[in-house]
């Protein structure tokens, strides 16, 4: 049995560790990233750019990637195989989580009990009660957490948000969404020399299973440690959605999907998923089997309609064609993209490290669409609709 005093102390140390120290405004941002694959790489090169900030160490299971981002990133730093060594050191002050999903709730929830603020990807959670652990360890913290809807920063996305709330597309009643990728184009077989990944801590909390190339690179189209099309694609612009609707929580969510071009895969590479929420009705299809069109999302209204994408805005008003032609009228108004938004995104969790303001995408409607996303996966392999 631990003693009072004994207890105390250690109260006092995690209760220090909760409480962020305050920046001067040219006190350098110390980060390290846990999970250093393509998407990290690229979020810690923009960590990189941003003024003040430094990358002192790098954590992954595979050697090469260590290696690779420790040599671009962090030369004078240190290299690590398990992140609980990163948590340790009391010299860093935030990390970047590109691991599978599965990791995420698990590092995101050991870095705010360790007092490290955390830019975390999507989906924040790989299971809905994983959703409520973290949920509940974050907003019991001290810490910032971003989660990577980088819609949210994306200064045309924020603009498009306006429109829709200032009653210019009117009643919305259905909006569509879509995601298409290409997969097919590249069939060859992963090449990965195997002693230099550590696959047990790959597999963490997954069931063990041998070693498998496919699934390590392609982790996110196995159920063991991705969501396929719903949590990887989907949940960007259903977290729009919801953002933009203010409504977090379906009341019924159904799928049907199948692997027509992708056999090896687990999760479908085709997929049509709904979800009912109050007022109006949401909608994605998705394909890995070509990318024309990319990823859009269509808000339908009785005034207008809006066609958003990463690419930029336009709004398409009613009454200007004869009813029920294909053809669209002339826009509006139309916006044009001009950056990718995660640079203001990640800029965005670096100004919040140190006002402690809250950032743009926060735990909460992080935890709601990866919910919504993991319903719809449920009814998916159930064969069921899931109904509130």
């Amino acid at each position: 049995m631990m003693q009072r005093r004994d207890l105390l102390k250690v109260s006092a140390v995690w209760t220090a560790a909760s409480y962020r120290r305050v920046f001067g405004a040219n006190e350098r941002i110390r980060i390290a990233g846990l999970g250093v694959g393509g998407r990290a790489t690229y979020l810690l090169g923009l960590a990189a750019k941003a003024e003040n900030t430094e990358i002192v160490a790098v954590c992954d299971v595979s050697e090469t990637r260590r290696l690779a981002a420790k040599e671009k990133f962090a030369p004078g730093g240190k290299e690590y195989l398990d992140y609980r060594e990163v948590l340790g050191r009391n010299d860093i002050d935030g990390v970047v989580i590109g691991a599978p999903d599965h990791w995420h709730v698990p590092m995101t929830v050991d870095a705010v009990k360790a007092g490290k603020d955390v830019y975390v990807e999507k989906p924040v959670s790989h299971t809905i009660e994983e959703g409520e652990r973290v949920e509940k360890a974050v907003l019991g913290s001290k810490q910032v957490v971003q989660v990577g809807y980088q819609q949210r920063s994306w200064p045309h996305f924020q603009q498009a948000r306006e429109i829709v709330a200032g009653g210019k597309i009117g009643q919305i009643s259905l909006v569509l969404t879509s995601w298409y990728q290409d997969y097919v184009v590249n069939q060859d077989p992963p090449q990965l020399d195997a002693s230099r990944i550590d696959w047990k801590r790959f597999l963490g909390s997954a069931p063990d299973q041998p070693f498998d190339a496919l699934r390590c690179v392609r982790w996110r189209w196995f159920w063991d440690f991705g969501g396929g099309h719903l949590t990887d694609l989907y949940s960007h612009y259903g977290d729009v959605v919801q953002w933009y609707m203010e409504q977090y929580a379906p009341r019924t969510a159904q799928a049907t999907g199948s692997r027509h071009a992708l056999p090896r895969y687990e999760c479908p590479d085709t997929i049509n998923a709904a979800w009912d929420y109050p007022g109006f009705t949401l909608v994605y299809n998705g394909a890995l089997n070509g990318s024309l069109d990319g990823g859009n999302i269509i808000f339908r209204g009785h005034r207008a309609t809006l066609k958003l994408n990463r690419d930029g805005f336009a709004v398409y008003p009613e009454g200007k064609v004869q009813r029920e032609l294909t053809h669209w009228p002339e826009p509006e108004i139309a916006v044009k993209s001009l950056a990718d938004g995660t640079i203001a995104h990640m800029q965005n969790f670096l100004d919040c490290v140190r006002s402690r303001n809250p950032p743009n995408a926060s735990i909460r409607p992080a935890v709601a669409i990866a919910r919504a996303a993991h319903l719809a996966n449920t009814a998916l392999r159930k064969g069921t609709v899931w109904t509130a």
